[in-house]
Formats: structure tokens, C-alpha cells, sequence
């Protein structure tokens, strides 16, 4: 059991990070059209459109990576874990307020609806669950 839970939290680990490196190096190609995308969620005001477009694929890129190398792993899930909880929120209120929008989250052509999207995120932010709560278990020891 311990071998096949080893096996399942790296597959998690790996997959996590790979979604988030993916993710942040498609959007940071195009901060300006990322941009654009988080101006149609109509939820901040427009100066911060960019902002938040020139600094979350960084964020998802280094969080990812750190997965990926496997450093840092209970803060890069925990990071993730809370923009998925967040990106939760912010589909949600797409969805409530019937917004047709793409959700930006691979780029302007990947052509993903906000319920897909959603999805898409609840399965992401349980593997960040499990990479931060199975940490302790399987994670190899600090070193010296």
C-alpha cells in the first residue's frame, strides 16, 4: 500500500506542477491578451487587469516548477491549492452572473467555458490537496 500511495502522490506532484508550468509559460507569451481575458470577468477595476495578467503566470510558473523539482512542496501546493480555491470562486460568479466567457486559463485559443473550467479546477485544487496533506508521508527527508 505505501508503494502504490508513493506512486499516487508523485503522480499528483508531477501533474500539478506540469498543469501550472503549462499554464503560467502560455499566459506569460502573451501577458497582454491574458490581460484582456481577465478584463472579460468584470470583477477588477480595469488598472488591475494588467497587473494581475503581468504576475499570476509567474507565480503559477514558479509554484509549478517547484512541484516539478520537487522543493518546496507544501508551500507550492498550499500556493495552488488557494488560487484554485480562488479561481473556484471567480467561475462561480461567471457563472451566476451568466457571463460566455473563455477563461483564460491556457491562453486565448484554448477555448474552455467557465463549467468546464470549473471542473477542471475542483480536480486541481483536490491534487494540491493531497500533494500538501500526503507531504509528510512521502515526500523524501530534508537534507543536511
Amino acid at each position: 500500500m505505501k508503494r502504490s500511495g508513493r506512486l499516487s502522490y508523485h503522480l499528483c506532484r508531477l501533474l500539478l506542477g506540469g498543469v501550472f508550468v503549462w499554464a503560467g509559460a502560455v499566459k506569460a507569451l502573451d501577458v497582454p491578451a491574458f490581460a484582456g481575458q481577465v478584463a472579460a470577468y468584470r470583477l477588477l477595476p480595469y488598472a488591475w487587469n494588467y497587473a494581475v495578467a503581468s504576475t499570476l503566470p509567474y507565480v503559477e510558473l514558479l509554484a509549478g516548477a517547484l512541484l516539478l523539482a520537487n522543493q518546496r512542496l507544501k508551500p507550492a501546493a498550499l500556493l495552488l491549492g488557494v488560487l484554485n480555491g480562488l479561481f473556484i470562486v471567480v467561475l462561480l460568479s461567471v457563472l451566476a452572473r451568466g457571463l460566455q466567457i473563455d477563461c483564460g486559463c491556457f491562453g486565448p485559443d484554448a477555448g474552455t467555458t467557465p463549467l468546464q473550467a470549473l471542473g477542471r479546477d475542483v480536480v486541481l485544487l483536490a491534487l494540491a490537496v493531497a500533494v500538501y496533506r500526503q507531504h509528510d508521508r512521502y515526500a523524501p527527508p530534508a537534507g543536511p
